[in-house]
C-alpha cells in the first residue's frame, strides 16, 4: 500500500519506509550510531528532497536511540557522566548548526552542500577506520603478539577542567568531549546524522574510552541532541515530514533491539570494520551521483 508524504510531496509504500527503519535501527543498536548516515541518502535515493530527508533522519533518530540505550543501560554500558558533558556540547552545535542549515536552504545551495558533507565526512572516517580495524585484527592473529593501546596521550589530555569519568576509566578535561560534541551537533543538523559515524570513533581513539562504553554513551546524547534538531528544524524550516518519521520510527525501535543482541557478540575491531565498510559504500555511491551526468540535465524548482 502506498502512502503520500505531505512535506516530501512524494508517494511511497509503507512496506519500504518500515523495513528501511528496521534496518537502520538493527545498526543503531549493533554499532551505537544513530544511522542517519545511511538513512538520510537512502531517503535522497528514493526521491525524497534532501532537505526533508535530513530534517525528517533527525526525528527517526531519536526513536531508534533511545531503543538502543535501553538496552544497552541494562548491560551497564551506559556512562552517563560522560553522556552529560557530550550533551551539553551537542545542544549548542546542533542549534548553530540548524541555523546554519536554515541560511543554506535561503540561498538555495542546502542540496550541495549536503551531499559534498557526505562524500567527504564518510570518506574519510571510513578511510581511517577500515585501516584501523585491519590493523588491529591482523595483530589479534598474530601469536604472541601485544595489544598497542587505543589512543595516546597528547597536549589535549594536559587542558584544564578535567573530570573523573569512573565508568570509561578516563581523568580528562571536560572540554574535550565537549567541543568534539559540538562539533559533530552542526554536522548533525547539517546532515541528518546522530553523528555517531564520528563521534564513535573520536570517542574511542580520542578520548581513550572502552568499545563497549562508548556505544551506549554514544546513543544516550544523540537522543537529546536530535530531539532538538527536530524542534528547531520543525520551527524554523518546516521541513519534517512527520508521516514519514512516524512509519520510520515503527521499523527503527523494533530493529535496534535485535541489533543491541547481535552487537555484544562481536569484538571491538569487527564491529568497527563492518561500519568502516558500510560508511565507504554510502560515500562512493553519492559521490557517484555527484559525478555521472543526470538523465534530465534541466530541473525547475518552484521557490516559496
Amino acid at each position: 500500500m502506498y502512502i503520500y508524504l505531505p512535506i516530501a510531496e512524494v508517494s511511497m509504500h509503507i512496506a519500504v519506509v518500515i523495513g528501511l527503519g528496521g534496518g537502520i535501527g538493527f545498526l543503531s543498536g549493533m554499532f551505537g550510531v544513530g544511522g542517519g548516515f545511511l538513512m538520510t541518502p537512502m531517503l535522497i535515493f528514493l526521491g525524497v528532497p534532501p532537505a526533508v530527508a535530513v530534517s525528517t533522519e533527525a526525528n527517526q533518530i531519536v526513536a531508534s536511540s533511545v531503543s538502543g540505550v535501553l538496552a544497552h543501560w541494562r548491560r551497564g554500558n551506559v556512562d552517563f557522566k560522560m553522556g552529560a558533558v557530550l550533551l551539553t556540547g551537542g545542544l549548542v552545535g546542533s542549534s548553530l548548526g540548524v541555523l546554519l542549515f536554515s541560511i543554506l536552504r535561503d540561498i538555495g545551495q542546502i542540496d550541495l552542500v549536503i551531499k559534498l558533507s557526505y562524500v567527504v565526512f564518510l570518506g574519510i572516517i571510513g578511510a581511517l577506520m577500515l585501516m584501523e580495524s585491519v590493523r588491529a585484527i591482523m595483530r589479534t592473529r598474530q601469536p604472541g603478539a601485544r595489544r598497542s593501546k587505543m589512543h595516546q596521550h597528547n597536549w589535549m589530555h594536559g587542558l584544564p577542567l578535567k573530570m573523573r569519568f569512573r565508568k570509561s576509566k578516563l581523568y580528562i578535561s571536560a572540554l574535550l568531549p565537549f567541543f568534539l560534541a559540538a562539533f559533530v551537533g552542526v554536522l548533525s543538523a547539517i546532515m541528518g546524522v546522530g553523528g555517531g559515524f564520528i563521534l564513535v570513533p573520536a570517542m574511542i581513539y580520542l578520548l581513550g574510552m572502552p568499545t563497549y562504553v562508548v556505544i551506549g554513551t554514544s546513543l544516550f546524547q544523540i537522543i537529546f541532541v536530535t530531539a532538538n534538531i527536530t524542534l528547531l528544524q520543525s520551527v524554523q524550516t518546516q521541513t519534517v515530514d512527520f508521516v514519514l518519521a512516524g512509519l520510520l520510527l515503527f521499523g527503527a525501535v523494533i530493529g535496534a533491539q535485535f541489533g543491541a543482541r547481535v552487537g555484544v557478540k562481536l569484538r571491538g575491531e569487527q564491529l568497527r570494520g563492518l561500519l568502516a565498510l558500510i560508511v565507504l559504500m554510502v560515500s562512493l555511491k553519492l559521490g557517484f551521483d555527484l559525478i555521472v551526468t543526470p538523465e534530465d540535465v534541466f530541473s525547475v524548482e518552484i521557490l516559496k
